[in-house]
């Protein structure tokens, strides 16, 4: 991942109990076959990235639940002050509904949302039916990752990462250049403050905050992994720009299920929901949730 330095000196704003910056809380797709999946959208992504798997599934009888992670279509410095409980929380209630109205639930999600559907494996090993990990993300060793991570460890320890944010940049996690130039359109001109199309594209910048969020879930869950019995799907892109497919062999690795499985994909960057191979990715999550249903 290319970044640039951004700093934002701003106090964070404070949001009134009931405040909402967000009309949209997610995605529901109405089923018919009795079966539900719940799809976990990436670290400052947004549901609307999920769309077309969502759609995949759906037409394959499957009710999809995307939630909207908590404070995702906030301001950034919401957003920022967000813990990874929270995101775990928003995607735990979601499965709690859902398990209320579904006897069989299955649930996905891309890059972060793959370790929060790892966290509900463990924690609901008797009524997750299989989950697959998308781009997991666990450690940034893409080809794309900047020389500067190096220096996260010290800024993480210290009241800068609140300050600090990288800006995405070309590929922008995707291989397809037509997509690639869509996205680059957006974030060209983006600026910190401007929360236009966020809801429905994500947000061009990203937090260091964040990332030290994920270094504390990342921590948590790979000591849990040994408690995953349920069937797990692992698929990532060999050239993966953000994440290597170390990432995934090291889930593989360490969970304790009879059944799981570990595809790579050739023509695909990080963002395998939307790029080259959507179509592929769709077919083997279809493929595998429905094999566990037999």
């Amino acid at each position: 991942m290319s970044v640039v330095f951004s700093l934002n000196f701003k106090k964070p704003k404070i949001v009134k109990l009931g405040a909402s910056f967000s009309s949209d809380n997610g995605l529901f797709f109405k089923g018919d076959n009795g079966c539900a999946v719940i799809l976990v959208h990436g670290l400052t992504g947004t549901p609307h990235e999920m769309k077309f798997l969502a759609a995949f599934l759906n037409k394959k009888g499957y009710s999809v639940i995307c939630p909207r992670l908590a404070n995702h279509g906030k301001p950034l410095d919401v957003l920022k002050n967000t813990e990874w409980q929270d995101f775990y929380k928003s995607v735990r209630e979601a499965f709690i509904e859902a398990r209320n109205n579904y006897s069989v639930i299955f649930a996905a999600g891309l890059s972060m949302g793959a370790l929060l559907v790892l966290l509900l494996a463990e924690e609901f090993q008797n009524s997750i039916m299989g989950v697959s990990c998308l781009s997991p993300t666990l450690f940034y060793d893409g080809w794309n990752t900047p020389w500067c991570k190096y220096l996260l460890p010290f800024v993480y320890a210290t009241p800068l990462k609140y300050y600090f944010y990288f800006k995405e940049d070309s590929p922008y996690g995707i291989k397809n250049e037509a997509l690639q130039r869509l996205i680059h359109r957006y974030y060209k001109d983006a600026s910190l403050n401007s929360m236009k199309n966020v809801e429905q594209r994500g947000y061009p910048f990203f937090p260091v905050a964040l990332l030290y969020q994920l270094e504390l879930l990342v921590k948590y869950i790979s000591k849990r992994l040994h408690n995953i019995h349920i069937p797990v799907q692992l698929i990532q892109a060999k050239y993966d720009d953000m994440t290597s497919v170390k990432n995934s062999q090291f889930i593989y690795d360490r969970i304790k299920s009879d059944k799981k499985e570990l595809i790579l994909l050739d023509n695909s960057y990080h963002l395998i929901i939307a790029d080259q191979e959507r179509d592929k990715v769709a077919q083997k999550v279809e493929e595998f949730f429905g094999r566990m249903r037999q």
